[in-house]
């Protein structure tokens, strides 16, 4: 038996089981765009990401920046390799995340984060409700 994690299905005779990574939590539609990432080393999906003021590009928030990325805007769609240069990427700009699924840098809590990011209609929420 396959397993796929956040992978394309490919069509066939096989049995699967999918495994998903539970970062979107709720119906809200969610809203994509693709964005230049900027250079950082290796991003994982769910990296929180502020846009850069001069470049455009999107690059990991921190709290204490003063680029613009002090922000944050978006999240992550899928990994991406920053190692060498800037690469091309996905981003959500709307929808309803796992808390605690998301990845930020240490100057942020996820309170804070649940603050900022909730003007951009970026909603972060516990998995479980009451």
């Amino acid at each position: 038996m396959e397993q796929f994690s956040q992978n394309p299905f490919q069509p066939g005779v096989r049995q699967a089981v999918f495994n998903p990574d539970q970062l979107i939590s709720g119906p809200l539609q969610t809203v994509t765009d693709t964005g230049m990432i900027a250079k950082a080393g290796i991003l994982k999906r769910g990296t929180i990401l502020g846009k850069v003021t001069d470049s455009g590009e999107y690059a990991l928030s921190k709290k204490g920046a003063t680029d613009g990325s002090e922000i944050p805007c978006a999240i992550l769609a899928d990994d991406v390799d920053t190692t060498d240069s800037s690469v091309s990427g996905g981003v959500y700009l709307m929808g309803e995340f796992n808390q605690n699924r998301i990845i930020h840098d240490e100057s942020w809590t996820a309170a804070e984060l649940k603050d900022a990011l909730r003007k951009f209609s970026v909603f972060l929420r516990d998995s479980v409700q009451a």
